[in-house]
């Protein structure tokens, strides 16, 4: 959805924001289409298992982070504990999913990059969460370890910058892919439907629960995702006195909810660089349950603009920065 399309003269324009949400649903559906097809967007499980060097870290490492948690394996040749953790990293990384990415360095042919990590001794593992580093663990260890230490590494991804990682082809080699992690069938056109005529009445509560009632069967429905997320914004909005909500958010820069209710006001205004900035700028200037709840409406204002948005991509990498 475009944001500049929604406009905030006293009322909430629904049918401009419903048009531009059937435009970018109908792209998220290609996407998700052609993921499930094995098209552009869908990698295979061998995809999830890269080599990297210091001419392509840029590209496959730092970039891709913006959508996917990126594990970094450093080893070498000569490494015996590397052999033996390696090809475990490389069986965890497929059966994941697409929720990490694998990337394999060898340090005798990239001591730059062994040195900008500071990596002491090999094997040694970190990852890159939207632009920023993260150590793991060095030396060898448990599968049970590995194990508990991805799974927080995913959480986090989650939850702080709403990383949701890779499509994968559900028709790779059988075995390659967990079957409980293919995307349900649905349909749920009738569902969708009902939200939109919800929209078109104005019963934005009508619309948030039926794009609920979708996501409780499919939680990575994207159209009910994006759904849900603008009539979450439109619904915050709606009633406001704009000209009070931004007198509040200019005499009160250290007032949490001040500034929340500004950025939602910005995204609906089409101002959507000065909502994210307004939003982690107040990240940095709080801690605790404060941060928090700022860094949970980032996560929902970047939904609605939707996660490939360059402007997005940008904006969680500022918040990593914030956050480390």
């Amino acid at each position: 959805m475009q944001p500049r399309n929604m406009s905030m003269s006293g009322v909430v324009d629904l049918a401009a924001v419903k048009a531009a949400q059937e435009a970018k649903a109908k792209a998220e559906q290609a996407r998700a289409d052609a993921a499930r097809q094995g098209g552009p967007g869908a990698v295979s499980p061998a995809d999830l298992v890269i080599d990297v060097d210091e001419a392509t870290f840029e590209r496959d490492v730092l970039q891709r982070s913006a959508e996917v948690p990126v594990v970094i394996d450093f080893w070498a040749e000569w490494c015996q504990p590397c052999k033996q953790l390696s090809p475990v990293l490389e069986r965890l990384a497929v059966e994941y999913n697409g929720r990490i990415l694998l990337a394999k360095i060898d340090v005798d042919a990239n001591q730059m990059l062994m040195q900008q990590f500071g990596v002491q001794g090999i094997p040694a593992v970190f990852a890159v969460v939207a632009g920023q580093a993260l150590p793991l663990f060095q030396g060898a260890a448990g599968e049970a370890q590995i194990r508990q230490t991805l799974d927080q590494l995913v959480q986090v991804a989650e939850q702080r910058f709403g990383l949701t990682g890779l499509a994968v082809d559900p028709d790779a080699r059988p075995g390659d892919v967990p079957t409980e992690a293919r995307v349900p069938a649905g349909p749920y056109d009738a569902l969708l439907e009902a939200a939109v005529q919800a929209l078109d009445a104005g019963d934005l509560g009508g619309a948030i629960q039926a794009y609920k009632n979708v996501l409780s069967d499919d939680p990575g429905n994207t159209e009910a995702k994006l759904g849900l997320a603008q009539a979450d914004l439109l619904q915050r909005v709606q009633g406001v006195d704009p000209q009070r909500v931004r007198k509040d958010a200019a005499d009160r820069p250290g007032d949490v909810e001040a500034q929340i209710a500004a950025a939602d006001l910005d995204l609906v205004g089409g101002h959507v660089e000065d909502a994210f900035g307004r939003l982690i700028e107040t990240v940095r200037r709080t801690a605790g349950d404060d941060r928090d709840a700022v860094r949970r409406r980032l996560l929902e204002l970047f939904e609605v603009v939707g996660s490939e948005d360059p402007r997005v991509v940008g904006a969680r990498r500022e918040l990593a920065r914030a956050l480390f």
